[in-house]
């Protein structure tokens, strides 16, 4: 008979910080050698942080992060932590031929004890890495205190054959999986059937360790479980937070003990949450501590306010209302009313004299006139952030995104963009959600759970609303001229949304859509103002990835395209 206690170590690391993420490693070993653990499990690349793109492709830095692993072996041991099994995610080197390696160690004795390489590579969506790593070749079976432990990396449970189903034939006590697997809707389920369906096939529990935080375009939503030999669920880790769970093995039980639990988030709860934590960890580890946005009154500046306030506290946000010519008294007591309920600075910079000085000289007309009022307003927020050192946000949604609805070196400007990924449904979706959770007194998603360090849970105004209910409820306007709507050269969201889902998350192409049941004149006028506007997604700045294909690395299409459909 063996029992292993496992302690779950679900931690946010950043990418390069070797130093840091071994530090972070150390911390977490403390407290669950506390818990009484035998073996420590940490995410993917945990020592470098992940992706580290063609970071991977410097020998000095994959020297640096195994002398960091070496030094932390070292350390384990003389803080009397040796007899610890430690599972971490670095980089190494394939000595036939000098790639670099996705390698998961093992810590143990006070030096690096086993080894294993990620056997399958992804490369698909945001994933590049056939043109980074070099694969494994071996499939790994530790003996750790008696108990038999197969060990696989991420991507290598995803693909049928492989080490799994090696692993299936030894015998194994266990299946163990480390993971840095980026967060998209839906797909907490989508992993919990796999582990499921894997631990089946090896006839063993599996331990499922993912990464948590943000990176760049992607977070790691964390969401650790354990599953039995029968795919019962035994153990599951909060979403988008730091953790440290246990799992006890028990080699000789034919059922393992569940352990906590957590509860599923609702739905919108999780795109919500995801988008915080990307901002929140993007200004983290980019040393930013305040942001400025433009407040329109619109519901899309109205919920990436909300979004930054609950990162980084309303203290921290700079609100900026521009008002012109065209803007009603509602947009400007709705943005202002945002900023009171977000605690938030708020100034106001009226655009008429600049349009005006600009006008005497070039006289413009149109959509040039309009978009010159963009642009005013993009230099304006560039002012604040240069000024006051405040990471500037963009608010334009996936909705506007596709169309090219938005002003290249206008509104599109900034350093991030909160909600590039969300569909304006979405958003109102979202800013509702964010309204009832105000009302009900909660945090935001997991980020209300103790060990944020800086997280207050969220901003909690008196009265329980925080974006106006004018604000969602009016009829969208970029109130650039007299009058104007969204919908004059949009088609309604309502429709917008599931035919640019249909075309862009789906692929479908015109015949499809026409037999999706979407009418010819909406197909034409979608395909074509998506198509034409590759040009300004490729100049939109960073936001967090929530759906399963966003723009940027999960869609590269050619700048210049003849094809029509």
């Amino acid at each position: 008979m063996s029992t292993l206690r496992f302690a779950l170590a679900q931690i946010d690391t950043c990418v390069g910080d070797l130093d840091g993420n071994a530090r972070k490693v150390l911390d977490f070993t403390r407290r669950a050698m506390q818990g009484g653990a035998d073996v420590v499990v940490f995410p993917e690349m945990t020592l470098t942080g992940y992706p580290i793109e063609d970071l991977a492709l410097r020998a000095t830095f994959r020297s640096a992060a195994w002398d960091t692993a070496d030094r932390l072996a070292a350390a384990l041991g003389d803080e009397g932590m040796g007899g610890l099994y430690v599972v971490v995610g670095t980089i190494g080197t394939d000595h036939a031929n000098g790639k670099p390696r996705n390698r998961l160690v093992v810590l143990h004795g006070g030096h690096v004890w086993a080894g294993y390489d990620k056997h399958f590579l992804p490369n698909y969506g945001v994933f590049d890495e056939f043109r980074i790593f070099s694969s494994g070749e071996r499939t790994v079976v530790l003996d750790i205190d008696g108990a038999r432990v197969g060990v696989a990396i991420c991507e290598d449970i995803w693909q049928d054959g492989g080490p799994v189903a090696e692993l299936a034939h030894m015998g194994i006590d266990l299946l163990l999986t480390v993971n840095g697997s980026p967060y998209e809707e839906g797909k907490t389920h989508t992993r919990l059937d796999l582990g499921a369906r894997r631990a089946r096939e090896v006839d063993a529990p599996m331990i499922y360790v993912n990464q948590v935080g943000g990176q760049d375009d992607l977070v790691f939503d964390g969401g650790s479980f354990v599953v039995d030999a029968d795919g019962t669920l035994l153990e599951r880790s909060p979403m988008f937070v730091e953790d440290l769970s246990y799992f006890d093995l028990d080699t000789d039980a034919d059922h393992q003990r569940p352990g906590a639990i957590a509860e599923p988030l609702d739905a919108d709860e999780e795109v919500y949450t995801a988008c915080v934590l990307g901002l929140k960890d993007y200004m983290a580890k980019n040393g930013f501590t305040s942001v400025t946005l433009g407040l329109s009154g619109g519901v899309d500046s109205a919920l990436v306010a909300a979004m930054a306030a609950d990162a980084a506290g309303g203290d921290a946000v700079y609100g900026i209302s521009m008002p012109s010519m065209y803007s009603s008294d509602g947009s400007k007591d709705d943005a202002a009313d945002l900023a009171a309920n977000l605690g938030a600075h708020y100034d106001v910079q009226p655009i008429e004299p600049l349009f005006d000085a600009f006008q005497r000289q070039l006289r413009l007309e149109g959509v040039a006139a309009e978009n010159l009022q963009a642009r005013i307003r993009g230099v304006i927020v560039m002012a604040y952030s240069n000024s006051k050192g405040a990471l500037a946000l963009a608010t334009g949604n996936k909705s506007e995104l596709a169309c090219g609805y938005s002003t290249i070196y206008g509104d599109a400007v900034g350093g991030y963009a909160p909600i590039k990924d969300v569909f304006k449904t979405k958003v109102w979706a979202l800013a509702r959600w964010r309204n009832r959770a105000a009302a009900e007194g909660v945090g935001v998603g997991g980020l209300r759970v103790v060990g944020n360090e800086g997280f207050d849970g969220g901003v909690m105004p008196a009265g329980g609303v925080i974006i106006p209910v004018s604000s969602i409820e009016k009829a969208p306007s970029a109130e650039l001229r007299p009058g104007q709507k969204d919908s004059d050269s949009l088609p309604e969201y309502a429709l917008l949304d599931r035919v640019l889902e249909a075309y862009i998350e789906h692929a479908h192409g015109r015949a499809d859509l026409l037999a999706d049941g979407f009418d010819e004149r909406t197909v034409d006028t979608v395909m074509r103002l998506v198509d034409r506007a590759e040009w300004k997604r490729r100049q939109y700045p960073l936001g967090p990835k929530v759906s399963a294909l966003a723009f940027g690395r999960d869609r590269r299409l050619p700048v210049t395209d003849r094809f029509r459909e």
